[in-house]
């Protein structure tokens, strides 16, 4: 694979979203889906949630998986060229995700941390959504 200039690099890197991402509407889509009301982020909550179901009490995270570094998947490469500025980036995104985790549990919420590559599979991205509302204290049957 050729490097990418740094120009070439930063124009790459200026075009990634930070929210309302594909993974986050397509989380949105499926809990309307499925009966519910998603808030998106509450920009005065710890980490600002990407979607948030007040009722529940229920916190959602979609995580891209190269920047949060998704434990064990194929999307989380790790870069090959400035090699110290990545490590000490993608490090401090994870404290940073801990962190705001711990501060979420201590205010009462609920938290979901869901994976982009985990909204790719719809019966996966349900399964992991009802099981987390039913944690949250809601009762929801699921339909085959």
């Amino acid at each position: 694979m050729d490097k990418l200039q740094p120009k070439e690099r930063s124009r790459i890197m200026a075009r990634v979203k930070g929210t309302d991402t594909k993974p986050e509407r397509i989380v949105r889509r499926q809990l309307s889906l499925l009966g519910f009301s998603p808030s998106e982020g509450i920009p005065l909550l710890p980490g600002k949630p990407d979607v948030v179901l007040m009722r529940f009490r229920l916190c959602v995270f979609v995580h891209g998986c190269f920047w949060h570094q998704h434990p064990g998947c194929r999307r989380a490469t790790f870069p090959a060229s400035n090699v110290d500025f990545w490590t000490a980036k993608l490090a401090r995104t994870t404290e940073r995700d801990a962190e705001t985790l711990s501060k979420l549990a201590a205010l009462g919420w609920n938290v979901l941390v869901l994976w982009e590559c985990e909204t790719r599979n719809e019966d996966t991205l349900c399964r992991k959504l009802l099981e987390a509302i039913n944690v949250a204290g809601g009762t929801v049957e699921q339909t085959e």
